[in-house]
């Protein structure tokens, strides 16, 4: 009786080990690769999976999410022969895990050592200065480099990324030196260009003032000579209106008279100032004839009088 029931503890106790071998349990975003007698056979994804006892057995486990690794920092000499400390990130992803598994050891660290190669070959394509300048490509050129590698491993480098670049300190202190050096050419620069820029805005602005100025001359000589002008045609038109209405008048009845009248009073106006003007005077012998004066003026209006056939 007690042997049966040490038969029957042995084979349940037997039952649960062969059941927790034989059954399997995949995380998410896992794979496992699945042996037959030490031959693959079939990759297990997320889920619960069963084995065939004593002949199937899970050889490798790989992770399917992306993984950052760090890249040690390492020595790399410029093109200018400038020795540099650089490190980085690299991230990359399991595509195939059967290929990851069979593919290469260790794929991690066959990716570490790429990464570290192709970093030296990139650097030693530029100068020390231009290093700080196109980060951006070198790490797309040290993915192009590793993923071509990888690909034949079931892996994909995603991206890698430079951290720090860490030149020698004389180096560092060279690289301020010449910072300072270009910032003081460059203030020079600017001061002097500002300058220069003051002396032809002040240049220019004298000579449009002196363009203004000779403008405004200009002008002012223009509207004198049209103001003189337009003086003198008046006075010539007030006059010549003037002695139309005289003319007119003449012909008129009473208008002899009238001109008589008025050349009597202009003569005896003229010999009383000539009178006031010196202490001496010559009297003209016939100045008591004031009636051959008046007939005098009067022929001369007779002969500016209407020519024969009414023409005036």
């Amino acid at each position: 009786m007690n042997f049966g029931f040490g038969v029957g503890m042995a084979l349940a106790i037997l039952a649960i080990v062969v059941l927790l071998k034989t059954a399997v349990v995949v995380p998410q975003q896992s794979a496992y690769i699945v042996e037959y007698l030490g031959k693959y056979s079939r990759t297990l994804s997320a889920g619960f999976h069963i084995l065939v006892p004593f002949v199937e057995r899970v050889a490798y486990k790989h992770s399917l999410k992306e993984q950052a690794i760090d890249i040690p920092e390492q020595t790399c000499i410029t093109r200018d022969n400038v020795q540099v400390g650089i490190d980085g990130v690299l991230y990359l992803r399991v595509l195939d895990p059967q290929l990851t598994s069979y593919g290469i050891t260790d794929y991690i660290f066959a990716i570490i050592q790429l990464a570290q190669t192709a970093l030296r070959s990139e650097i030693g394509k530029i100068d020390l200065d231009r290093t700080f300048e196109v980060r951006a490509a070198i790490n797309a050129n040290v993915v192009a480099e590793l993923d071509k590698a990888s690909e034949p491993w079931g892996v994909k480098v995603m991206r890698y990324e430079i951290k720090n670049i860490n030149p020698p300190r004389d180096v560092l202190s060279a690289m301020e030196k010449q910072m300072r050096a270009e910032r003081e050419k460059r203030a020079v620069v600017l001061t002097s260009e500002g300058e220069r820029d003051a002396k032809i805005n002040e240049a220019e602005g004298d000579k449009q003032r002196v363009i203004k100025a000779s403008e405004a001359a200009k002008q002012k000589q223009i509207n004198e000579a049209e103001g003189e002008a337009a003086a003198i045609l008046a006075v010539a038109t007030a006059t010549a209106e003037g002695l139309r209405q005289v003319s007119v008048s003449l012909r008129e009845p009473g208008g002899a008279a009238a001109m008589q009248l008025r050349v009597a009073e202009s003569y005896l106006v003229q010999f009383g100032n000539l009178a006031k003007a010196g202490n001496t005077l010559v009297v003209p012998a016939n100045l008591s004839d004031l009636a051959s004066m008046v007939a005098l003026a009067k022929n001369v209006i007779g002969n500016t009088g209407p020519r024969p056939g009414g023409t005036p």
